[in-house]
């Protein structure tokens, strides 16, 4: 089993959703021991975000780009071959502002590629990303799993289910920012989810 771990906090230390990432992987290394596992921590290695300068890259045929132009699509290209290679993927997913980091946006348009993830047939999109699971670890200051403030679950479930990927899983710890025992409380729930949902 091949793991890809995205790391998607603003902070590349003391970050409370790779915490429950990394918790997330240390289980399914202990039920897989030969899983093998990579970690792209977009803190440490920003991704790009698009642009026009991108979107020319883009659009440009392969033979027609210019070294620069190739060089920005071989960011995006070597993002999509980890995606790719990853059986599992697990991604740390704080909430900043009700909604996704802007490190997980750059990355989710990075991998989102027409003709490469996903295609448009007759008869609607279809995503070429398939048979993966997808763990998500979601934390949040506040309280908001199942309402009308989680905008992230509706998104995330939206767009890996455009790419293909319907298997996903959402881990929670909430009430962060309510004072240390309830973050205790929150790594403790995780901890408990993450046991009873990967034998």
């Amino acid at each position: 089993m091949n793991i890809l771990q995205i790391n998607s906090s603003a902070r590349s230390s003391d970050s409370q959703s790779t915490k429950v990432a990394n918790a997330i992987v240390a289980r399914l290394k202990a039920t897989r021991p030969q899983a093998t596992v990579t970690v792209r921590d977009l803190a440490r290695t920003p991704h790009p975000v698009i642009d026009e300068t991108a979107l020319q890259a883009l659009f440009t045929p392969a033979d027609k780009r210019t070294a620069e132009q190739a060089s920005r699509v071989a960011l995006d290209d070597a993002l999509i071959a980890e995606v790719m290679a990853a059986d599992v993927l697990v991604i740390g997913c704080p909430m900043y502002n009700f909604g996704v980091t802007v490190q997980l946006k750059s990355w989710i348009d990075a991998i989102a590629r027409a003709g490469v993830t996903f295609q448009y047939t007759a008869t609607g999109p279809v995503g070429l990303i398939e048979g993966k699971k997808v763990y998500i670890a979601l934390t949040r200051g506040g309280m908001h799993r199942d309402g009308a403030t989680d905008s992230q679950v509706p998104y995330l479930k939206t767009v890996f289910g455009f790419l293909g990927m319907k298997d996903v899983q959402f881990i929670y710890a909430e009430g962060l920012g309510m004072g240390p025992e309830a973050v205790e409380r929150a790594h403790a729930s995780a901890q408990t989810e993450i046991t009873n949902s990967i034998a």
